[in-house]
């Protein structure tokens, strides 16, 4: 831990110095991506429209049931959301449809220096915009909301912040707790970054990548690997890790302002989990968040681990609360992305997802 802390003298410096290279960066990996997409292995998601929008978002609806109790993706925001749509045999929203749901998906749109000035406050308003729309749009039926990664630390800020509105909360792999030693990622990215990152431009999104695999290499890095050595005799597994390679690939800006209070509100200083956290004007923690929650961890993901997620629960008021354990397994490129292409994940832990939704229509 001192060595990292020796470090963040020299990456201060240099990301004063070298926000115009990352974002280069972006753009090369991005052309990288593209090179990927020449050998088939561009994106092939579901057909979706757009029915509502914001400066920097767009909400997707992916069925014209009206009559099906509606599902709100909250994408992460970074990288690009077709994460949950990968491929046809490793597609999230391909099973919530072939469940009768009918599903939207809030997307997050690259930041600029136009519409960058977004924090935490602006992205829940979104959502906020977004769940009002479907509600409407269904005589009223409220939402369930789901979101995966920084998606569901969001969801789970927007139902501490309006929980009569949705019907519950779906959390996966989503860090809610970020006290120290909580996990290893989250100690070295805050040892890592400065304070005082700044907030008037645009993130790289490459800046982010590399700073993560500086603060877990074993993460982002050397799990990897051994994904991919054990993936070289079975096709689908090294057909789906090579097409999460490509999705990493797809660096997107964000916004300085929301870089900034994720790093310092949430992973710095715990505000939300300590019920201090400033949204609009109001103060938002566990004991905000009312509605019936299921939290899905795997345990070999080390973003968000179970540490990161049970304080926070046992600190909510609803007795309705169920926590699900995954175990991992190889062929999923990043084990953070496990639980939304694993083929374990999809035969073991999706049908239980399914059950628990239908139980609380």
């Amino acid at each position: 831990m001192v060595a990292l802390v020796a470090q963040s003298i020299p990456i201060d410096a240099a990301l004063d110095a070298c926000w115009f290279q990352f974002g280069v960066a972006d753009i090369l990996r991005r052309a990288q991506g593209h090179a990927f997409g020449a050998f088939g292995l561009n994106p092939n998601e579901c057909p979706y429209q757009v029915i509502a929008s914001g400066p920097f978002w767009r909400l997707r609806d992916y069925t014209k049931h009206d009559t099906a109790q509606s599902l709100l993706i909250v994408a992460a925001p970074i990288k690009r959301p077709y994460i949950w749509d990968l491929a046809p045999t490793a597609s999230a929203i391909r099973f919530c449809l072939g469940q009768d749901l009918h599903v939207h998906l809030l997307e997050w749109l690259p930041a600029s220096r136009t519409t960058g000035n977004n924090g935490l406050t602006e992205y829940t308003e979104a959502i906020s915009d977004c769940v009002a729309k479907i509600s409407g749009e269904s005589a009223g039926v409220k939402p369930f909301l789901i979101g995966h990664s920084l998606g569901g630390t969001l969801a789970a800020i927007f139902g501490a912040l309006a929980p009569t509105s949705i019907r519950g909360l779906l959390l996966l792999g989503a860090p809610l707790c970020f006290r120290p030693t909580t996990s290893r990622f989250r100690d070295g990215l805050v040892a890592l970054v400065p304070s005082g990152l700044t907030e008037a431009e645009p993130c790289p999104g490459s800046l982010l990548s590399h700073v993560s695999a500086l603060a877990s290499p074993d993460t982002f890095i050397w799990s990897r690997l051994t994904d991919a050595a054990f993936s070289i005799t079975d096709s689908h597994a090294m057909e789906i890790h090579t097409r999460v390679e490509r999705w990493a690939l797809d660096e997107v800006p964000l916004p300085g302002k929301l870089v900034h209070q994720i790093i310092e509100w949430l992973y710095r200083e715990n505000l939300f989990c300590q019920g201090a956290l400033r949204i609009g004007g109001t103060l938002v923690g566990p004991q905000g968040v009312s509605v019936p929650t299921l939290a899905i961890i795997n345990t070999a993901d080390d973003v968000a681990p179970l540490d990161s997620v049970k304080p926070f629960i046992d600190a909510m008021p609803t007795s309705d609360v169920r926590i699900i354990e995954y175990p991992g397994e190889i062929g999923v490129g990043l084990q953070h992305l496990g639980i939304l292409i694993g083929r374990e994940a999809h035969a073991q832990v999706w049908p239980d997802i399914a059950s628990w939704i239908n139980s609380h229509r």
